[in-house]
């Protein structure tokens, strides 16, 4: 069968490639052709446009890249056309995505969606048109199966989450530890964005200054340099920052303070427990308050749908509320365990659907004979 797979970050380009890897598995004749990155295409397909060429972040951003956006999406639409999939699979990146598959769909295309746009937390009235152009939807949380079947009567199908492979297979590969310090880590997650780590790592850092017996280790974004993090870090004695290396760190971290968002899901992979922060401009924060709906803003907390880990928000995101939060996760020992009892759920949730990578493949790979 052929195959075309469109992803449109970093994170579509490692569950992207890790699916190829399988639908090959499943489908030994399987043509793929994509959108992604080096990983989709070192895993056996074609590739026609890099991610890093596509990912436009923010209102002003796509504003001002709109040309190129649009001719992303002629020349997406009349690739497809030239290749003829039996199935078209879309690795969540909804702002495009929807617009291929909504488009795909009256061409007559298989439209298979593998990790779903966010509509419970915001643009709910998305799902209208998704059932409309999306044949099989395939979902990676736990609650969205139910989300989308008690709310929009919409059978999908949990293939567990991709991320419990990823980190399974870094620690199997990875059994030897490599010391990064001496003393032990507490390992800083400030996220993957210049302006949300301008407002969160100068917090994040003053809490070293409390912990002189620890080593704080800043996980460094992918395509950040140094030259934009040297004068955060500077002014401490106990902090380094390491790139490349984020699993590394948590694996050796004996608790985090992670900025909100995937990372927060890994953190709790790897058992460390974590306080989660978030802090945006007042303007950002009372817009998002007002479009976003749901009760926490972790993923650890929404899937277990409780308070499994600190959220520490906007104004409450202070260095003296994370000096007493970290100290409660270090020296609290039967808060310590608790964190982890819930973490041993919380993976067994996410594991329920089995290996994701090889589940989704198994339906993508049925979708042209069944839909």
């Amino acid at each position: 069968m052929k195959y075309y797979i469109i992803a449109g970050e970093a994170s579509g380009d490692l569950h992207g490639s890790n699916l190829i890897k399988q639908l090959h598995v499943v489908d030994t004749a399987a043509e793929i052709r994509c959108w992604g990155g080096n990983l989709m295409q070192d895993a056996g397909a074609s590739l026609v446009k890099h991610y890093s060429d596509l990912a436009f972040m923010g209102f002003t951003e796509v504003i001002k890249n709109l040309p190129t956006i649009l001719k992303n999406i002629r020349f997406c639409k009349e690739d497809i056309l030239q290749f003829k999939p039996d199935v078209l699979v879309l690795i969540d990146y909804p702002g495009f995505n929807l617009r291929i598959a909504e488009w795909a769909k009256k061409q007559g295309f298989k439209v298979v969606y593998y990790i779903a746009p966010q509509v419970w937390a915001w643009k709910a009235n998305r799902v209208k048109k998704m059932k409309q152009c999306i044949d099989k939807m395939l979902v990676i949380l736990p609650f969205e199966q139910d989300y989308f079947l008690k709310n929009w009567q919409w059978n999908v199908t949990y293939v567990g989450h991709p991320l419990v492979e990823v980190v399974n297979t870094f620690l199997e590969k990875n059994t030897t530890i490599i010391a990064i310090s001496e003393k032990p880590i507490i390992a800083l997650l400030p996220g993957s964005r210049k302006q949300e780590i301008e407002k969160k790592l100068p917090i994040m850092l003053a809490v070293s200054s409390f912990f002189p017996d620890y080593q704080f280790v800043v996980a460094k974004a992918p395509g950040l340099t140094n030259e934009f993090y040297q004068p955060f870090l500077s002014n401490y004695q106990n902090v380094t920052a390491v790139e490349n290396s984020t699993y590394s760190v948590l694996q050796q971290a004996k608790a985090a303070l992670v900025t909100s968002g995937t990372a927060t899901l890994e953190t709790a992979l790897f058992k460390v427990p974590q306080v989660v922060c978030y802090k945006s401009s007042a303007i950002s924060y009372a817009i998002g308050k007002r479009l976003v709906k749901i009760k926490f803003i972790s993923l650890v907390n929404l899937i277990m749908n409780q308070f499994v880990v600190k959220e520490l928000i906007q104004h409450e995101m202070t260095t003296q509320n994370l000096v007493e939060n970290l100290k409660e996760l270090l020296y609290n020992h039967q808060q310590h365990q608790l964190i982890k009892q819930q973490y041993n759920a919380l993976f067994d949730l996410l594991s329920t659907g089995g290996n994701a990578s090889i589940a989704a493949a198994r339906e993508i790979f049925t979708a042209e004979k069944v839909l």
